[in-house]
């Protein structure tokens, strides 16, 4: 099978995409809110083409999944992530998360494949942890009134709102000279409205309230954090700066200039990288 679907515990179905040799080594990608597998293209058939086994999947109420309204949160998301792991029997697996994506990682990781023994390395790409939202104890991040902002303008027109983020900051369309693609904003806009807008609108909570200090603590496998120095989605102060003090096996890259979404504005760079660490 090169695609399918997993049932959760709960009951909810996990659709997959597992392309290349099942004996190889297993690449798992995890998504960013709100979109779906679709946006590790680039990376799934680069690793495809490498000779490894690429799997990915949509979280819960995104893309190809069930459009349940519940269990949209860090543990629900990791433990669908496991019920793939198991149902696939990944082992020596390399989980490679985007922004949430990154949060899901992190908690995967931490309860589920290093305890099973599933996982060998780890990958944090512009993500989440390990808290995006501004406290006293987290100076560095966003304020509550930001993501009320989101849930706002998600619930006033979500089809405007999936246009007018990757229009402007997600790619860093709205820098000066910056070169817009027209093909990736339309992308994006197409798996946004894919998913369903409960799981959305309960998704911001999840990614931006989840304080995930002890996921990264518990981590052990080499890990590797990527962000883009102009990420104007995720703080790379309030995120990948943070997490690499947390993590046992850290390794940090920056790349100046380069925005949230990278692995699709840079794709060469990021799979090149990429490609090296795992390799490594």
């Amino acid at each position: 099978m090169t695609s399918g679907y997993v049932t959760t515990p709960d009951g909810v179905s996990i659709f997959y995409k597992d392309w290349g040799p099942k004996d190889a080594q297993p690449i798992v990608f995890h998504h960013g809110w709100p979109l779906s597998s679709d946006d590790w293209d680039a990376q799934l058939l680069f690793f495809r083409n490498q000779g490894f086994r690429a799997i990915a999947f949509d979280r819960r109420g995104h893309g190809r999944s069930s459009q349940v309204d519940s269990g949209h949160d860090m543990d629900h998301y990791a433990a669908d992530a496991s019920a793939v792991a198991e149902h696939l029997d990944l082992r020596e697996s390399v989980h490679i998360g985007h922004s949430t994506g990154g949060g899901q990682v992190a908690r995967y990781v931490a309860r589920f494949g290093e305890p099973q023994g599933r996982v060998a390395k780890a990958v944090l790409m512009s993500a989440v942890p390990p808290l995006m939202l501004k406290t006293a104890a987290n100076p560095d991040g966003l304020p509550l009134e930001v993501f009320d902002g989101f849930r706002a303008a998600l619930a006033a027109n979500r089809s405007q709102f999936y246009l007018d983020v990757p229009t402007g900051p997600f790619f860093g369309f709205n820098r000066p000279g910056a070169k817009v693609i027209p093909g990736a904003i339309q992308n994006w806009w197409r798996q946004g409205m894919a998913g369903g807008i409960t799981a959305h609108y309960d998704g911001i909570k999840a990614f931006s309230e989840t304080d995930q200090t002890e996921d990264l603590k518990a981590i052990s496998v080499p890990t590797l954090v990527m962000h883009g120095e102009d990420d104007q989605v995720v703080p790379i102060a309030a995120s990948a700066m943070k997490a690499i003090k947390l993590l046992r096996n850290g390794t940090l890259k920056v790349y100046p200039g380069f925005p949230h979404g990278m692995l699709t504005t840079h794709a060469d760079v990021i799979n090149a990288d990429l490609l090296a660490f795992i390799r490594a």
